[in-house]
């Protein structure tokens, strides 16, 4: 009996379990089921298969009596008042979404549809998902809603016409900032409402800003008589309306010119905008998506970036080293590019084998004897076909092997820009300037191979001069490089100078500098002689002193002046104009170590390039009337002598010149018969 029992009771259950025909199998439940809404839109989620379900929202659910939930029914639809229900299907999980459709914005006057106090909203609300007549879950939520105290609205596109700050004040309350909405602390704003005033009606901003726009000032005949009232006040007082204070244009500043940023600021980097109108040099390169187009790139610490953007017209050819742990694939090539005309392309991607990786793999001594190698991109070659400001195509060349464990790859990643108008691979100049990181080309013109360098250190190890390499200064790149000269402590100082001049001068394998990238060795007037200022030759003796010489010519020092002259279809023309070489001395002495057993000492030498740019057409000379007469310029003097009689000179313009002019010569006459009736000759005349 107690069997039967116990497997009835199982029967039921699974009974119980067992959903309905047509109705969908499982729990069913809103998460979260209440919510506590504060703004216009609030998600939740329904948990179990949506298929065949049916979500309404009910409005007020409360019994006016009880204040009891009213009973839920399945009849209701997706909006009810203000409020409407959007679902997202899924196929364990749908998103259920509640908004409201209304304005928050405080009533203004003879304004409708608005809240007509702060707390505009307090209602509840039931969202229900049912399937037929058969409520599976139920979502209340408690709306208790704010006014908004900001300007959410549609902007009047009617023009506003803003008077002359000089004359007439831009507006009668200039704390009042934001239009449609009161503004915190503006006792002045006619938006804020009596119940906003009172929030901050003790702490209201003083002054011009708060509203005063015309206070009474001390030299008016009507205000109070100051602390140190003058001897004149009563009789030289200022009888005038409030409408005409010198208040007037006490937001007027005039021009105002922007400061420039210090060149060793680095600007920081804004979202990338979409470039309709086209691509300048330097900008970066942006994508489909909107976002930088990047390849790996070597930072200024000589690491590599992977993140970098290509920046336009701006080539480089750098080398990363990776290994298969910490290899990392790059941007896809499938990304579109934008061509700056708010067009996309393509890029055409070629992918080759690499036969000999001799020339990309380092081997690692410990190799086990099973490892583990996966095929890895080993170079990638960007040519981009440029027009004008815009991109026209995009060549990629992938080139793949197998890297493995314990190996370390010398990653290559090179972008040129070619002009479309190139021909068998060779840019044409287009634009004979200079670009920003091209080397500056150098000639030597008194030999009979007019080719010639213009280098800076480069170096490696130890840092030692003897096994330092160079490469060529680059246009518009500051460059400070050095290297170190082991230095005897018997070291004669003639010699040492000789020698350290000598290294020196040994970057700068030429007598001239192309004034343009495509300068022709044939025309003279193509290149700019380099300025030399030889080092300073010292005579000073050392009285046979060891490990003292002064006057070493340790820094040589490169300024190259250069101009922007014009441009080429967008692009500016850049050239160079002048070429300073000159040396820095220092005092090399020989530093000890611990017990002075070593008998040689370092001796760091220094090369540096610094690009000056200049206007392209020199300003206009001062004038021998502007050197001798300097205290008459009003821009340079708080005295301005010329506006000694302001209301008679073109520089007052409250009133016309006519008027001006008329009222000043009545003055003049009043001050000629003054001065005339003061005579005693005239009171003579006048008793006869």
């Amino acid at each position: 009996m107690g069997a039967a029992g116990f497997g009835a009771l199982l029967l039921l259950l699974l009974l119980r379990a067992a959903p309905c025909p047509g109705q969908p199998a499982g729990d069913t439940v809103f998460q979260p089921s209440f919510i506590h809404m504060s703004g216009p839109r609030v998600n939740s989620f329904f948990l179990g298969n949506s298929s065949g379900v049916n979500f309404s929202i009910i409005l007020s659910p409360r019994d006016a009596e009880t204040g009891k939930l009213q009973l839920a029914n399945c009849s209701g639809s997706q909006r009810a008042g203000d409020w409407n229900l959007d679902v997202t299907p899924g196929v364990n999980i749908s998103k259920v979404t509640v908004s409201l459709s209304r304005s928050l914005e405080l009533c203004l006057p003879n304004a409708t549809e608005c809240c007509p106090s702060p707390l505009c909203m307090v209602e509840t609300l039931q969202v229900l998902a049912c399937h037929g007549s058969v409520m599976l879950a139920q979502l209340l939520i408690q709306a208790e809603i704010f006014a908004n105290s900001s300007f959410a609205g549609n902007v009047s596109e009617n023009a506003t016409i803003i008077p002359n700050q000089a004359f007439k004040p831009l507006g009668s309350c200039p704390c009042n900032l934001t239009a449609g909405a009161c503004d915190v602390r503006c006792c002045c704003d006619l938006e804020c409402t009596p119940d906003f005033q009172q929030l901050f009606s003790g702490s209201c901003f003083p002054g011009v800003f708060g509203g005063d726009v015309n206070p009474p000032y001390d030299q008016l005949c009507s205000s109070q008589p100051m602390e140190y009232t003058p001897e004149w006040f009563p009789f030289l007082c200022v009888q005038s309306s409030l409408d005409n204070t010198p208040f007037l244009g006490y937001f007027y500043h005039g021009s105002i010119s922007t400061p420039k940023v210090p060149s060793f600021k680095i600007p920081l980097q804004t979202s990338p905008g979409k470039p309709f109108t086209g691509y300048r040099e330097g900008d970066p390169i942006v994508t489909e998506e909107d976002e930088y187009f990047t390849v790996p790139q070597q930072s200024m610490a000589g690491q590599c970036v992977g993140n970098a953007p290509v920046a336009y017209l701006h080539n480089f050819d750098v080398k990363c080293l990776t290994s298969l742990e910490s290899y990392k694939e790059g941007l896809p090539h499938s990304v579109r590019i934008n061509s700056g005309t708010a067009d996309f392309i393509q890029q055409n991607v070629v992918y080759r084998a690499i036969t000999d990786r001799s020339k990309f793999i380092t081997e690692s001594d410990l190799l086990a004897a099973e490892v583990l190698c996966q095929n890895v991109t080993f170079a990638e070659h960007y040519k981009f076909i440029w027009k004008d400001m815009n991109i026209e195509q995009v060549n990629v060349t992938v080139f793949l092997g197998s890297l493995c464990d314990g190996e370390i790859l010398t990653q290559r990643f090179t972008v040129e820009f070619l002009s479309l108008n190139s021909a068998h691979g060779e840019e044409l100049f287009e634009n004979p300037g200079y670009q920003v990181g091209k080397p500056v080309k150098a000639a030597n013109l008194n030999a009979s191979d007019p080719l010639g360098s213009l280098n800076i250190w480069q170096p490696a190890g130890r840092g030692l001069c003897a096994s330092a390499a160079d490469r060529p200064v680059l246009f518009g790149v500051d460059s400070y490089s050095g290297c170190i000269l082991e230095v005897d402590i018997n070291e004669d100082c003639s010699f040492l100078r000789g020698n350290v001049t000598e290294k020196l001068n040994a970057l700068i394998q030429a007598t001239h500098i192309g004034k343009r990238d495509n300068s022709s060795y044939t025309d003279l007037s193509d290149w700019v002689e380099i300025i030399r200022l030889d080092p300073f030759s010292s005579n000073v003796s050392t009285g046979g002193l060891k490990g003292f010489c002064p006057d070493i010519p340790a820094n040589l020092n490169i300024h190259i002046i250069f101009a922007k002259v014009g441009a080429v279809q967008g692009i500016p023309l850049q050239e160079i104009l002048a070429v300073q070489i000159s040396y820095s001395t220092v005092l090399w002495q020989f530093q000890c170590g611990l017990g002075c057993r070593n008998t040689l000492s370092f001796l760091p030498i220094t090369a540096s390039v610094q690009f000056i740019e200049v206007p392209a057409q020199p300003p206009p000379p001062v004038t021998r009337y502007q050197k001798i007469y300097a205290e008459f310029d009003c821009n340079q003097n708080e005295v301005c002598w010329p506006q000694l009689l302001y209301p008679l000179t073109r520089f007052y313009t409250g009133e016309p010149y006519s008027q001006c002019l008329a009222k000043g010569l009545f003055l003049a006459f009043l001050v000629l018969l003054a001065t005339v009736m003061s005579n005693p000759w005239f009171s003579k005349l006048w008793s006869r």
